[in-house]
């Protein structure tokens, strides 16, 4: 309690520091445009608890916000306060010095950050913490309750009933799943949102220690055995299917499945309120493999380091890494905060949460986004070519190696 107490008075300590004795105008950038709503909301409660301090929110198209963003802080006119991404996509303005490095002292509310969380808006270098994280996004296969129910579905406990179950529905009529990969990030998607239990702890483990690479057989049969899904389970055409085009097959009903990240619950309960969801890890081989999704760090909230309102910035911050913001971003959003001590009123929100206790990280992003050719780019572009017909599991783990050998270490050897 003591502690607690030490902790909540060095965070009043910190703001009331930071707090600015004049009128100080924030401009607050993000690649959020579909949560410009909440993010108003969020702001109206920060500035009537902070006289004196208005934000500006501005929003940008996603995929070209990383370009628009680093163009900006290159050329002195960036914002004050700007949504980051993670791992990679953090390191490339961060070691730029376009970011104010944040710490306990600065943001006395990270003290009690998950360390993976943090890890993804730090430098690996040395360390230094340059966002506060918002959010974390979980790979895993959404279905449709009411179509399982009227089927006689439950969750598969082995990759042999993710098979009779998919082959049921088929019989049914109904698509089993209804993802397509036209979207190139969607190759990814399915790939680690299928497979991460195919591939296993042991694997990644030893994959980060640079004890194996993408030759391993545990990932290539991995690869083969999302593959042979995809085949006879998917919508025909699948690989000609868009991603908006994929979600509107599912929320309408016409799949029972959805390979995908939590961030789409709140996507499918809009374009259709009366769907029932429910969601699980894809199985191992074995009812007695360890059922993992993947697990990532969306991003984070920065300071510019050459901001002119630094002091206001930092006041803004220390809101966001609040408890309150957290719950009110939870609520309102339904995503997963990372800000401890939040909980979780929405119920898929809390199995998501639940689920998240045994995970791997959301492997490309997480690790193989430092350098180029990403492994992303490697994965998706790979995966497409499987999905055609055009190479081979074995294939792809020898060109993701290979590939990634330019810049990362351990596959030079």
């Amino acid at each position: 309690m003591k502690k607690n107490v030490i902790r909540m008075s060095a965070a009043l300590g910190a703001v009331i520091i930071a707090a600015p004795a004049l009128a100080q105008d924030l401009t607050f950038w993000s690649w959020r445009q579909e949560d410009r709503a909440a993010y108003e909301q969020f702001i109206e409660t920060f500035e009537a608890a902070n006289p004196g301090i208005t934000v500006k929110f501005e929003t940008f198209e996603a995929t070209n916000y990383n370009t628009i963003l680093s163009t900006a802080l290159a050329g002195g006119t960036g914002p004050d306060v700007m949504m980051v991404r993670a791992y990679g996509g953090l390191e490339n303005v961060a070691s730029a010095g376009y970011l104010e490095p944040l710490s306990a002292e600065s943001v006395p509310a990270l003290a009690d950050f998950a360390e993976p969380a943090l890890a993804a808006e730090s430098m690996r270098s040395d360390g230094t913490i340059y966002a506060v994280p918002f959010a974390s996004q979980t790979q895993l296969v959404i279905y449709n309750k009411t179509i399982f129910d009227e089927n006689g579905l439950e969750e598969p406990q082995n990759w042999a009933d993710l098979e009779a179950l998919s082959q049921t529905l088929l019989d049914a009529g109904v698509i089993p799943f209804a993802n397509g990969t036209a979207t190139a990030w969607q190759n990814e998607t399915v790939t680690f949102g299928l497979g991460s239990s195919l591939m296993g702890t042991d694997f990644y483990n030893e994959l980060i220690a640079g004890e194996t690479d993408f030759t391993d057989e545990r990932f290539t049969n991995a690869l083969g055995a999302v593959n042979d899904i995809a085949q006879a389970y998917f919508a025909d055409g699948f690989i000609g299917l868009d991603y908006p085009s994929a979600q509107q097959l599912f929320s309408s009903g016409m799949a029972g499945m959805f390979i995908g990240g939590s961030y789409e619950l709140a996507n499918f309960t809009a374009q259709n309120p009366d769907i029932e969801l429910g969601m699980f890890a894809a199985p191992g081989e074995t009812a007695a493999d360890e059922k993992l999704v993947g697990l990532y760090f969306d991003g984070g909230y920065a300071v510019n380091a050459a901001s002119a309102n630094k002091d206001a910035a930092i006041t803004f911050v220390n809101y966001l890494a609040s408890q309150e913001f957290g719950q009110a971003f939870a609520n309102t959003l339904n995503n997963i905060s990372t800000i401890p001590g939040v909980t979780f009123d929405n119920p898929l929100l809390a199995e998501v949460a639940e689920l998240n206790q045994s995970s791997i990280p959301y492997l490309m992003l997480a690790h193989f986004r430092y350098g180029e050719p990403s492994g992303s780019v490697l994965i998706q572009s790979e995966m497409q070519k499987l999905f055609a017909g055009e190479t081979e599991p074995a294939a792809i783990g020898e060109t993701l190696t290979t590939g990634l050998a330019a810049w990362y270490e351990p596959f030079q050897d």
